[in-house]
């Protein structure tokens, strides 16, 4: 579980986390130094400001509970 000040992410919202990022680093989207936690996440060499700031938007709304963007990011991956 990763706590912050008023804020907990149960395990399986960072289970889903670190299996995105570690996603992301397989296909090469990110740099395969990128770090998948359990503090912090990292994503290195990104291609595109836009595509960084899907990517925040996505892990953000995750680490809230709101997993979706973060599957649809996923499914792009594997269907492109």
């Amino acid at each position: 579980m990763i706590t912050a000040p008023l804020h907990t992410v149960a395990d399986p919202v960072y289970d889903a986390v670190r299996t995105a990022v570690i996603e992301l680093i397989r296909v090469g989207e990110i740099r395969f130094d990128s770090s998948a936690g359990p503090v912090y996440f990292v994503l290195h060499d990104v291609a595109t400001e836009q595509r960084a700031h899907e990517l925040a938007a996505a892990l953000h709304a995750a680490l809230y509970g709101n997993l979706a963007p973060q599957r649809a990011v996923i499914q792009r991956l594997r269907y492109s």
